[in-house]
């Protein structure tokens, strides 16, 4: 009978794994699939830009353009290169390389929208007055006219990017907290600590937020940018420890922490910041309140990790208190709605970081940026404090979010 069981279980044990490296490979195979078509849709937009350059300034670099191509090839991969180097030949010289390939990024992005823009104005003038060409296009004015505008823009975008804004909401939760009218809670999302928001700027982050007098901080994802050992090496948890408030700091995990694929150690040095990491787990605070922290669904896509249902994590739970939810991603709102939730802290779309992507983001997320109420399940999502990829910020800023939520009495 003993000898039965055990096969029983060594045969589920078998389909289960079976079932998992399934999944596993279905996951790699949709990632792989994604990678191809950016760097696909990378290449042909790098192209782009950099032919319609040659073709402006045609008269300066003829001569030179086997020169033109190789420096204008270095910079277009430089974005990849670094990556790899963070493996293979880490320092100096590759976060250099890091920093043009995130600029760079911006930069052909922004050439490439306005070198679009005037293909369409030049076809519409050749249409309207067939007969009549004012300027040669492309020619030098065009090409000086486009990097111009770009160099403004990024030097804008930095400048914003490195220019967060306390943004205010008053949350009232029609529920009775015995000896609590309200809290203030300092949220703060996708801080990106690494090698562009570094030590100076999260010092800087850390005293903003104790000036607010918080008594609660919440880290909303996304606290490190991919990088857990350069995080460590910074002594980044040392500052992170000066964070000051009466309940705690406590914090959820974003995609980048399981995009480094090391967020077991993003965990533990969380911790040893004096930071609560909640991975689907749900604490009662100073018995008054819950705070429920999920685990990112980046888990579920990258490892096969699923995350526990909401209405597992709030099953045993009482709920006359407050409820409020961590979640880095704002997805699947009607989830909290349905699971008694009374508000939700999000970040995770960075507001799309940059025009015109912040209005993409608007039809891709239900509350993309702000405060959202159904019922009463109210959402706050922040645009976040830091960056990925570009340095810059155009059309949304960097922002610590400052809650006071009113409790009836």
């Amino acid at each position: 009978m003993t000898d039965k069981v055990q096969k029983n279980n060594v045969q589920k044990n078998k389909v289960q794994k079976n079932k998992v490296q399934k999944k596993n490979k279905k996951i790699s195979l949709i990632f792989l699939a994604i990678l191809s078509i950016f760097i696909s849709v990378y290449v042909a937009g790098n192209y782009y830009v950099g032919l319609r350059f040659f073709q402006s300034l045609t008269n300066f670099i003829e001569p030179h353009s086997l020169l033109y191509w190789t420096c204008y090839s270095l910079l277009a991969t430089s974005f990849f290169a670094s990556r790899l180097g963070k493996r293979f030949c880490p320092g100096y010289v590759n976060d250099l390389i890091s920093v043009t390939g995130d600029y760079w990024l911006g930069a052909v992005y922004y050439s490439f929208l306005m070198w679009i823009v005037m293909d369409i104005l030049h076809h519409l003038t050749n249409l309207i007055f067939p007969t009549t060409q004012i300027i040669q296009y492309p020619s030098f004015y065009w090409g000086f006219l486009v990097l111009s505008l770009v160099f403004l823009l990024l030097i804008y975008g930095t400048w914003n990017a490195n220019s967060p804004q306390v943004v205010h909401y008053d949350i009232t939760i029609k529920k009775r907290v015995q000896n609590l009218s309200e809290i203030h809670v300092v949220m703060v999302s996708d801080i990106h600590l690494g090698l562009v928001v570094d030590n100076d700027r999260l010092d800087a982050m850390v005293s903003r937020i104790n000036e607010l007098d918080p008594d609660i901080v919440i880290l909303a994802g996304d606290i490190i940018d991919e990088d857990v050992r350069f995080f460590a090496n910074s002594k980044m948890p040392e500052i992170l420890k000066k964070l000051r408030s009466r309940y705690g700091v406590y914090a959820v995990l974003g995609n980048h922490e399981y995009i480094s694929g090391n967020s077991e150690l993003a965990i533990e040095y969380l911790q040893q910041a004096g930071i609560n990491v909640l991975v689907d787990e749900c604490m009662k605070i100073n018995n008054q309140f819950y705070i429920i922290g999920r685990d990112d669904r980046t888990a579920g896509r990258m490892f096969g990790k699923s995350r526990l249902e909401l209405s597992s994590l709030i099953e045993e739970i009482d709920n006359n208190l407050p409820i409020i939810l961590l979640d880095h991603q704002p997805i699947n709102l009607d989830e909290g709605q349905r699971n008694g939730v009374d508000l939700q802290l999000s970040g995770h779309t960075h507001n799309g970081q940059f025009f015109p992507n912040n209005l993409i983001a608007k039809h891709i997320f239900e509350n993309s940026w702000g405060y959202l109420r159904k019922g009463e399940y109210q959402i706050v999502v922040s645009s976040g404090f830091g960056t990925w990829g570009p340095p810059i910020r155009i059309g949304s800023h960097s922002e610590i979010t400052d809650l006071t939520i009113y409790f009836e009495k």
